[in-house]
């Protein structure tokens, strides 16, 4: 086992690291921006490290301060938590050539897998269910054209190099196209340093499910059962679900065994995610692989047992997985609401400012991840999760009821900083949600037309 590991992210899931590290009697370090100085993980560390101003590209997204800091502080290994370098595999490649482990699948199956084209390219290979789009890159306008015409409007443009629903277009028509490759290349470049966009089918109303995967480093795999993120602002995940509700216990099966069996192809090592949408009869698609740990992991460990870090932490030790797929059925139902700072009343803005009182929930089986406290100031530079709160309970009507009063009881102030948590109660309350019917496209006819 790792004797010091440099936690490379901020807010919520680096706080979430040190604490599995601190179980485990593993050192931490955490590497830090100016702005995040005084966060709670940082106070929580065995030691800190500042690498660098506010702007992510000078410090989270800065391969070079990120090892001089775990060269510095003697860590042999690095944990990047999700977003910001956990899915580069220059960056597992860099780690490599400096003898320190990142925590996560090898540079080669981020290589094949986190690359978006590629991932689609190995699907194919895989036998993995696909929606019709690109073969790769769209090089051009007329090349993207040509494959939108071929598959039928609505498409998606996507970045190759994308993620967390970020430099994505939805195109409902032809005459739109053009704008929208030029928009999702510019945004592909800011955001990830590289233009390359493809094209898919895209499908208005579809329900989302991932399935949540382990491996180990000598070809053990096991899944942890599927979870729902149909419920997205800007293709951008607000509420999460497990087990995904109304969808067969044999679908959810099949779906894991088709994830088992891609990850071990891929000689994948770690936790991970495969994700797919499911269409108005059923049929599943496979969209993407995220190497990394979800953002929505909570309510998989609340309804299997598993600490998923932990479980990073030994693969990526070269531990053998112990746990049997047999044992991993899961039990009652969970839900994850994401607070975050901004307004839904004008297109989810964010809403940076100064928190001057924060309380969260509590109570029986519900669960805060968070890094905010009174005094916190929440910046334009990052995102604005606040807090996720999840709950568990034996039903699907109760875990329902303990999300709202969870939510309820939740209070964030501050002067220009709002939440989302009275759209979140919406939502859990909304006839197509509570009832299961609900797809990709509900956040958007909410919007359209607002309950009363």
């Amino acid at each position: 086992m790792f004797t010091t590991v440099l936690i490379a992210n901020r807010g919520e899931i680096a706080l979430r690291v040190l604490r599995t590290c601190r179980e485990m009697g593993v050192r931490t370090v955490v590497a830090h921006s100016t702005v995040d100085r005084d966060s709670p993980a940082v106070h929580q560390a065995d030691e800190s490290v500042q690498i660098g101003p506010a702007s992510p590209r000078h410090s989270y997204l800065n391969p070079a301060a990120i090892i001089a800091a775990a060269q510095q502080t003697g860590a042999d290994a690095i944990h990047p938590g999700y977003g910001f370098l956990s899915e580069s595999p220059e960056f597992a490649e860099i780690c490599h050539a400096h003898g320190i482990t990142l925590i996560g699948p090898p540079a080669g199956v981020i290589a094949r897998l986190g690359d978006k084209v590629a991932a689609r390219a190995f699907a194919a290979e895989a036998h993995l269910p696909l929606l019709p789009g690109s073969p790769g890159p769209a090089e051009s306008v007329s090349e993207a054209a040509r494959t939108a015409d071929a598959v039928g409007y609505p498409v998606v443009l996507k970045a190759s190099a994308g993620g967390g629903g970020r430099a994505m277009t939805v195109v409902h028509d032809p005459g739109d196209l053009a704008r929208a490759y030029a928009t999702t290349r510019q945004e592909a470049t800011a955001l990830f340093g590289d233009p390359r966009v493809y094209v898919e089918k895209y499908l208005d109303a579809a329900r989302h499910v991932e399935v949540q995967i382990l491996a180990d480093a000598h070809g053990e795999v096991v899944h942890l059962g599927a979870r729902d993120c149909s419920v997205q602002r800007r293709r951008q995940k607000l509420i999460e679900e497990t087990p995904p509700p109304g969808l067969p216990a044999a679908t959810i099966e099949h779906l894991g065994e088709l994830s088992v069996r891609a990850a071990r192809a891929a000689g994948y090592v770690g936790a991970g995610t495969f994700e797919y949408v499911l269409d108005e009869h059923g049929a599943c698609h496979f969209i993407e692989v995220n190497c990394r740990l979800q953002v929505e992991h909570p309510i998989t460990e609340m309804v299997t047992g598993v600490d998923l870090v932990r479980e990073q932490l030994l693969a990526a030790a070269g531990q053998r997985l112990s746990l049997r797929q047999e044992d991993l059925t899961g039990a009652g139902v969970a839900i994850e609401c994401r607070v975050n700072a901004e307004d839904p009343a004008r297109g989810f803005l964010p809403t940076p400012g100064l928190i001057e009182g924060f309380v969260p929930p509590g109570g029986p089986f519900t669960r805060v991840d968070t890094h905010a406290a009174a005094g916190t100031r929440i910046t334009a530079d990052y995102d604005p999760l606040l807090a996720k709160v999840s709950v568990w309970a034996p039903t699907r009507a109760q875990a329902l009821a303990r999300a709202d009063r969870a939510l309820g009881e939740f209070a964030v102030r501050g002067p220009g900083v709002r939440t989302n948590v009275a759209f979140l109660r919406e939502v859990l309350t909304h006839p197509l949600f509570r009832y299961a019917k609900h797809t990709t496209s509900l956040v958007e006819q909410m919007m359209a037309t607002p309950l009363d």
